[in-house]
């Protein structure tokens, strides 16, 4: 979740006018992280149009559909509603979509051709491939896409393929070349490489969109791979000197992470030797973190090479020196971040949840953090993975709770009455629902209505009424069942009557991901049962708090999962990969495992070449760097002594870029004061938790 940034300046610095006012000729905005670069794009467009241009002829592209409608909002409050409506604001894969409805016969599709996401993708690979094994299929999808973003087809893929495998999967690749043109269909990468194509190909349709965009403003430039450079550079080679390479280009060559789904540090290199006239403008003060976070990030970056030189400063102060914690594992690095909060928390009502960030390297760190924090009742989201209430077996269960709750909510019906399946088809829902549509009542209702009998056969009316009768007792017994060990036996009880352990199994191939599945149920029947209350052990005492039903417990599930669904304005601690990460910010940010192995990410294991081991490792630098500068107020960088690496648990590595921050430079230790503070005020929170406890224990005896 994004925390309010700090506020920009009421007018533009010097870099950031320069940027805005340099409207005759190419320029290359390097916006260093923080230094307010949709400022600078949307004050652009609005000096574009008071230069004469149209809204219409002025387009800003950038990545995700979440940014752009940023881009436009902010556009809009600036220029006004009339001019911003007008503006191609837009993702790469909009525009594509934009030029093929209007020119894409010219390559071989008709108007309405069909957009394949990335489950169909799967399905017609594995048609072409002939083969049922999903797992090889996602190898080929994933490979095929990054061909085409290098801007190969599948006679190229086949001239580059290195492997037995890689030219399996080319002449796959040719196969699904000709399902997609039978079916008049197009892949998400399709949407950049078709509109490129008829660029390249086609002189008409060259000169009429050149003509359409007087200016391209790209943003996050860095993230470009080869066939979107190479779709910007058609746009504006216009042949009049005049409207040749009329583009702003703003990026960070510090920022790129992306390498690993084809984006390219290189059209960073060639923008000047393309375009000779490149004006380069560094915007490198930073308005939203303070100096000693700065001064970390730009040391670690400094471990890399420059293509051009920029470095970070801040108007803010110095600020709170940046922490480094040494934690046992997983789990107590995890405490510590909950203990951390506490104590953040405790100290005054400004400092929210939203104010927190726990980040890390790979999506399966979550699940210790997700762990702690629900222990601890501290509401959380999770960005860039998996959360747990997202998990498709944790949604089944909710569905059934929901059920018990409301026997009105046809969603967790339909749900919950194939969870697992007991011989109720799609046939027998579609006529169930059809005939509670004609009597205005809810499926579970309908289900016991005696005139339903006329619409289904009894094999499928007796499968319902069984179902309801189940349902009906389950929720008779969850009302009365008070309190955590009872709750806990009555819920193990209904898994076991309804076999969803063997649903899981027959469900997945591997049984290793179906024990990891019912793990995950484990875990929510113990959380469920915890919150029923009881005798609980806590903080080593044993405490007795009011016992609640199974269903008064469900009755709140809802809103608990509501709350780590809903969007940016709630108050929840974020836990994010550091991909997901980029572009926000929030006031208190943790960097969590970062050891080697794990942050920089197993750089020495994949047999790579020592080319590209140099540059993974400068990718990984350069994802730590973008860590560091998420934070604003302060920042905790977390390593483990020892670390879980599959079933093994091995011996954590501090990471090498924890050194190349060179914290005992520059004044950045922690004065022994504040730290003697901060440990005061940890204490102190983990004290007042087990007060309250005693308490409410003592209250009650």
């Amino acid at each position: 979740m994004r925390a309010p940034m700090a506020e920009p300046p009421v007018s533009l610095n010097d870099a950031q006018m320069q940027a805005v006012h340099h409207l005759s000729g190419p320029s290359l905005v390097l916006a260093g992280a923080g230094s307010g670069k949709t400022r600078v794009i949307v004050h652009k467009i609005a000096r574009l149009l008071q230069s004469g241009i149209e809204p219409r002829h002025i387009a800003a592209i950038t990545f995700t559909n979440k940014a752009a409608a940023e881009m436009r909002e902010r556009a809009k409050a600036l220029v006004g509603a009339r001019a911003a409506k007008d503006l191609a604001i837009s993702t790469f894969h909009s525009l594509g979509v934009r030029m093929l409805r209007s020119d894409g016969e010219k390559v071989g599709l008709k108007p309405q051709f069909s957009i394949l996401d990335s489950d169909d993708v799967l399905g017609v690979l594995r048609d072409a491939g002939g083969c049922s094994d999903n797992a090889l299929a996602r190898r080929w999808q994933w490979t095929i896409s990054l061909w085409k973003n290098q801007g190969l087809d599948s006679a190229g893929a086949e001239a580059a393929a290195a492997s037995d495998d890689e030219r399996v999967a080319a002449r796959v690749m040719r196969v699904y070349e000709q399902r997609l043109a039978a079916f008049q269909a197009v892949d998400f990468d399709d949407l950049i490489g078709l509109p490129l194509r008829l660029l390249q190909r086609d002189d008409e349709a060259r000169a009429k969109w050149q003509q359409q965009f007087h200016h391209i403003l790209v943003d996050e430039v860095q993230d470009t791979n080869a066939v979107q450079y190479e779709l910007l550079k058609a746009l504006v080679e216009h042949p009049d000197d005049r409207r040749h390479g009329l583009f702003t280009a703003v990026g960070d060559d510090d920022q790129s992470i992306y390498g690993w789904r084809g984006a390219t540090i290189d059209n960073l290199k060639r923008l000047p030797q393309d375009f000779p006239k490149l004006k380069l403008i560094a915007l490198e003060q930073n308005y939203r973190s303070t100096g000693h976070i700065l001064r970390a990030a730009n040391r670690v970056i400094a471990g890399n090479p420059k293509l051009f030189e920029k470095t970070l400063w801040s108007a803010l102060g110095d600020g709170e020196p940046v922490r480094v914690i040494e934690c046992d594992g997983e789990e107590h690095e995890a405490e510590r971040a909950v203990a951390r909060i506490q104590a953040l928390r405790s100290q005054g009502d400004q400092v929210r949840f939203s104010d927190f960030a726990i980040l890390y390297r790979a999506n399966h760190q979550a699940r210790v953090f997700e762990q702690k924090l629900r222990a601890a009742q501290i509401p959380y989201k999770v960005s860039g993975g998996q959360s747990f209430f997202d998990r498709a077996e944790i949604k089944d269960l909710c569905a059934w709770l929901r059920l018990l709750v409301n026997q009105d909510d046809d969603p967790a019906f339909l749900r919950a009455v194939v969870a697992p399946k007991r011989g109720i088809g799609a046939q027998t829902l579609a006529s169930l629902g059809d005939f509670a549509g004609q009597w205005k009542t809810s499926l579970f209702e309908a289900l016991f209505s005696p005139l339903l009998s006329g619409a289904l056969g009894s094999k499928a009316l007796g499968s319902l009424h069984e179902f309801g009768r189940y349902v009906n007792d389950l929720e008779h017994r969850a009302r009365h069942t008070l309190g955590a060990e009872d709750a806990k036996a009555l819920l193990l009880g209904w898994l076991k009557d309804i076999g969803y352990e063997q649903h899981l199994r027959d469900g997945e191939d591997s049984d290793k991901l179906a024990s990891a599945r019912w793990n995950n149920v484990l875990d929510f029947v113990d959380w469920v049962a915890r919150r029923c209350g009881g005798e609980i052990t806590q903080d080593g005492g044993r405490f007795e708090s009011d016992k609640l039903s199974v269903l008064q417990v469900a009755q709140t599930i809802s809103v608990i999962i509501s709350l780590a669904e809903r969007g940016d304005d709630t108050d929840t601690v974020t836990l994010s990969t550091l991909h997901a990460a980029k572009g926000l910010e929030w006031a208190h940010v943790q960097l969590a495992s970062v050891n080697e192995g794990l942050l920089p990410f197993k750089v020495e294991d994949d047999g790579l070449e020592a080319e590209a081991l140099v540059q993974r490792l400068e990718e990984e630098r350069r994802l730590m760097y973008v860590g560091i500068t998420r934070a604003r107020h302060t920042l905790v960088v977390s390593t483990l002594r020892r670390r879980k690496r599959g079933r093994e648990t091995v011996a954590g590595v501090p990471s090498r870029f924890i050194a190349e921050m060179k914290l005992d430079e520059g004044g950045a230790k922690e004065d022994p004061r504040e730290r003697l503070k901060r440990v005061r005020a940890e204490l102190a929170a983990r004290s007042q938790l087990t007060l309250a406890a005693q308490a409410k224990a003592a209250s009650l005896e």
